[in-house]
């Protein structure tokens, strides 16, 4: 009886693994996302299709017409803004518009093919599927990228797996 016990619990535990992913999640724990992904930023009431980057440390959305408010606001290295307020516009894929102010917490040193830049980043309340997170954003003017919402490593991390073959719902 017991040689038939063993065989039967391994089965019914890869059976049980193999029906979670089915389901669209990978664990009890983490959702599958693909690569392009409709994600609604909460605070700016807006929807983006959104570039899912695992090589990104961290999230950036598009960002024009950047100004900080405070005592340091004319102050021309970046650090010195920050716990100060930061206000700048935001354009998705649609043309939809919403202006949003926040506290800078961190500047980015970015590095990319353009060379080293610095970004401001924000926190954001961003949404998928029905789930939030709140994770920091750098804010950097996207204009001329196919995506106005690039979603990192941040954003993924403990929550979300990458199925590259997965398609976005609107596709």
């Amino acid at each position: 009886m017991k040689k038939l016990l063993l065989p039967a619990l391994i089965l019914f535990s890869v059976t049980g693994a193999n029906l979670a992913m089915a389901d669209g999640k990978a664990s009890k724990d983490k959702s599958i996302v693909g690569q392009v992904e409709t994600i609604k930023v909460y605070e700016l009431d807006l929807d983006y299709k959104a570039r899912i980057d695992t090589g990104a440390k961290t999230t950036s959305i598009h960002a024009t017409n950047i100004k900080v408010t405070g005592e340091d606001s004319d102050s021309d290295d970046m650090r010195d803004h920050l716990g100060e307020t930061v206000e700048f516009t935001s354009i998705n894929e649609n043309g939809d518009e919403a202006t949003y102010k926040g506290k800078i917490i961190k500047v980015s040193k970015i590095r990319n093919a353009q060379g080293v830049e610095r970004r401001y980043a924000v926190k954001m309340d961003l949404g998928w599927n029905g789930e939030h997170k709140r994770v920091a954003v750098n804010l950097r003017d996207r204009s001329k990228l196919d995506y106005k919402l690039l979603i990192g490593r941040n954003w993924l991390s403990g929550d979300y797996l990458v199925d590259v073959d997965k398609l976005d719902e609107d596709d």
